[in-house]
């Protein structure tokens, strides 16, 4: 009898396709290609803006569930590092010079929803994100650094100072997943959970895209 998958495997390779969708989508594909502005890199941190906020604050709701907790730390957050580059990249009006784009809107609406009833759901959420955030994040900073001439500032948001070693962090995570007592139900609901994530990720690059075709109109 073959060894059951471990529950982070049977996620990755679920979600490989949507990742890769996500991954290819014409506004970040134009981006770390170079064809990008960094007026389009300002718009995606400011996505990230309202993500992370509402990502953070569901975090703080579900710091006292013996599930939900154990994914969270202090090392992974991130929004104040995002306001850091806000203001660098923007100015100090920053928060009055942004606004939430539909598919964002939708994305937070919905990291609100599990985050106040549903810990499978908000876990979801929050490893689509964060465990990005230390695999192809860490490509994207050194990108947009070398095309904007970014140091730190403007890039903080990818930079986990205080995680030495995000492949290692990652091993843990997912050893954490597979060790989460859900049942197969559960684990296939969290895993539509992770597909949706992706599906705003890759609503929002269209979004991105959109906006940019208006503004240039």
């Amino acid at each position: 009898m073959s060894e059951p998958v471990p529950f982070s495997a049977a996620v990755r390779a679920r979600s490989a396709s949507a990742h890769s969708s996500s991954e290819g989508a014409d506004f970040m594909s134009d981006l770390m290609r170079g064809e990008g502005s960094r007026e389009d890199y300002v718009a995606l941190v400011a996505q990230h803006w309202f993500i992370y906020e509402a990502l953070e604050s569901a975090a703080a709701r579900m710091s006292g569930d013996p599930v939900a907790s154990r994914f969270l730390s202090d090392k992974l957050t991130r929004l104040p590092a995002l306001e850091a580059d806000l203001e660098f990249l923007i100015g100090q009006d920053w928060r009055d010079r942004i606004a939430p784009l539909p598919t964002t809107a939708r994305y937070v609406a919905r990291i609100a929803e599990v985050g106040a009833t549903w810990p499978g759901g908000f876990v979801a959420h929050h490893y689509t994100r964060y465990l990005g955030d230390l695999s192809g994040g860490q490509f994207i900073a050194r990108v947009m650094s070398r095309r904007f001439g970014f140091e730190t500032n403007g890039i903080g948001f990818y930079l986990f100072d205080d995680i030495a070693d995000p492949d290692a962090f990652k091993d843990v995570y997912r050893e954490q997943l597979d060790a989460v007592p859900w049942d197969a139900a559960e684990r296939e609901r969290v895993i539509d959970e992770v597909l949706l994530a992706y599906r705003f990720n890759t609503d929002l690059f269209a979004d991105l895209a959109a906006a940019k075709r208006t503004s240039a109109a």
